[in-house]
């Protein structure tokens, strides 16, 4: 086998762990995942995950770098055009199911990534916003920091939230009949303005007059 050929395999054998351990680490979580479990799952031996990544908190770490890297490139993809593309939604879900299994465990028990991961998020939604991308309309705010955190929030919170968006909804959000449904009324919720002008124009005073824990109205404290 020459060198070259070598370095594939070892690149196979990474990705293949990796994603193993993307799927037992959402399933068990960081302390209840095991090397054996991860190798085992990979169709690979405990010396192989320990070859390629040492310890199961530098296999943690890669998963994180990948999670990121995955969102950026799909997210990038669906800014390019990829959304007019009829395919483009089919293999973006099947690479981003189980990111999202393992991001429902990763953003809530304790991960050194988590911030990292929901902060990029936000930078790249508010570069998203402020930049336009087709089909996509000018946000009516002057908060545009605040805007992309929220967006972000309730983005990341369905996928969170998946146990009970499932149950809700008799089926799985994440890898079953359900995500279609989800994210249909994803869109209607985006498409749809449930409040009158007259009623945001009230709220929005009325949010903005809020004393500070200074005493002072909160959009004082903004200027």
């Amino acid at each position: 086998m020459t060198t070259r050929e070598r370095a594939a395999d070892d690149l196979t054998g990474r990705a293949r762990i990796r994603d193993a351990a993307l799927l037992e680490f959402a399933e068990h979580g960081v302390k209840g995942a095991t090397i054996r479990g991860i190798a085992k799952a990979a169709g690979v031996s405990p010396a192989l995950v320990q070859h390629h990544y040492g310890t199961k908190e530098a296999l943690r770490a890669a998963c994180d770098e990948h999670v990121i890297e995955v969102i950026r490139e799909t997210k990038q993809e669906a800014l390019r055009g990829g959304m007019a593309n009829p395919s483009f939604l089919g293999i973006a879900m099947r690479t981003a199911l189980p990111v999202q299994r393992y991001l429902a465990r990763a953003l809530t028990d304790g991960s050194a990534a988590a911030a990292v991961l929901f902060d990029d998020a936000v930078a790249f939604s508010e570069e998203m916003l402020e930049r336009g991308a087709p089909g996509m309309a000018a946000p009516n705010t002057d908060d545009p920091h605040g805007y992309a955190t929220v967006m972000t929030g309730m983005s990341f919170g369905v996928i969170v939230l998946h146990e009970h968006m499932s149950r809700a909804l008799g089926a799985d959000v994440l890898l079953g009949d359900g995500y279609p449904r989800m994210a249909l009324a994803m869109l209607d919720v985006l498409d749809d303005r449930l409040l009158s002008p007259e009623l945001v124009a009230q709220a929005r005073a009325a949010l903005k007059s809020m004393p500070a824990p200074g005493g002072r109205p909160l959009d004082e404290e903004d200027r």
